[in-house]
């Protein structure tokens, strides 16, 4: 059975039993992916139209794949993977493939957003460069400095898979068949339209656990605790608009705190986390589910 004719046998409402088994295209720093079978947990009974304003290398996404969804990030290049991926599939693959796996490769590859030349790029070329480096660079991370120039070193990786041909077709024909729309902005802007009977998954970046754990490189401008407090009203707004609202941050005391009141109940659920250069230092750490009052499956 085909992608095409799966999805048209779902249900027009979520359902646990998915059309396809679609994974990111991306290795992404706190991904969702092991986190997965809480999340799932979370889900509302029914829900409209999906909203995801932090959608990173979109493994709720994936793993939920709602008929109506609008998904936004900041990131521009992980954009335009999006675009890339649902409009010209094919030209991403050859492009993304034509990338030499070596260490002279990668480090011409990542000098380009140094230089004027890093302008004259297509689309389809800007974003097989970001999977070429995210699937060759060390830890798979996307960190970018103030200038918003990528600075992850090589990976050294024996013979890694840069890109899955059959996945990124998978997942182009998903971005086409369902009625989804890709934002490039703020949180705020990305749910304007949200109503009562949608579904809002926020996976913003994590309240930092400690003066020194907090992973900033993702775009130019870090999320602050003064965003946190943004994001709150936010879903307060969402809340009273009668939105089901989910989100995922740290266990910290302040998070806890922010959201306390009983519009919210947060649950504790451990996750690992390898952003850690040492591998004895990636231990499961607590990490919360916050959400408001609506029916789960």
């Amino acid at each position: 059975m085909n992608f095409k004719s799966a999805l048209s046998q779902a249900p027009h409402d979520a359902s646990p039993d998915q059309p396809y088994t679609l994974q990111p295209f991306l290795k992404w720093a706190g991904g969702k992916r092991q986190l997965l079978p809480e999340i799932r947990k979370f889900i509302p009974f029914r829900y409209s139209h999906y909203f995801e304003p932090f959608v990173g290398a979109g493994a709720v996404l994936f793993d939920l794949q709602p008929k109506k969804a609008t998904i936004n990030d900041c990131n521009p290049e992980l954009v335009n993977c999006y675009h890339m991926i649902k409009e010209h599939p094919e030209e991403l693959i050859a492009c993304t493939q034509r990338h030499q796996i070596n260490k002279e490769a990668f480090y011409a590859l990542r000098a380009l957003d140094r230089s004027p030349a890093f302008q004259t790029l297509s689309s389809i070329e800007r974003a097989g460069r970001i999977i070429y480096l995210n699937r060759t660079c060390f830890n798979g991370l996307f960190r970018v400095n103030s200038r918003g120039q990528f600075n992850v070193p090589f990976g050294d990786y024996t013979n890694p898979r840069i890109i899955d041909p059959d996945m990124i077709r998978a997942l182009s024909s998903y971005l086409n068949e369902a009625q989804l729309q890709i934002l490039h902005g703020d949180f705020d802007y990305a749910v304007a339209s949200a109503r009562g009977s949608d579904f809002i998954y926020l996976d913003p970046p994590y309240d930092p656990v400690s003066d020194t754990s907090s992973f900033t490189g993702y775009s130019v401008n870090s999320f602050t605790r003064s965003d946190q407090e943004r994001l709150r009203k936010v879903c307060d707004m969402l809340v009273d608009r009668g939105c089901a609202v989910l989100q995922s941050n740290s266990a910290t005391e302040y998070i806890r705190d922010l959201y306390s009141d009983s519009r919210y109940t947060i649950f504790e659920v451990a996750a690992s986390r390898n952003i850690n250069s040492i591998g004895t230092g990636r231990k499961k750490i607590s990490e919360v589910l916050i959400r408001n009052r609506y029916e789960c499956r």
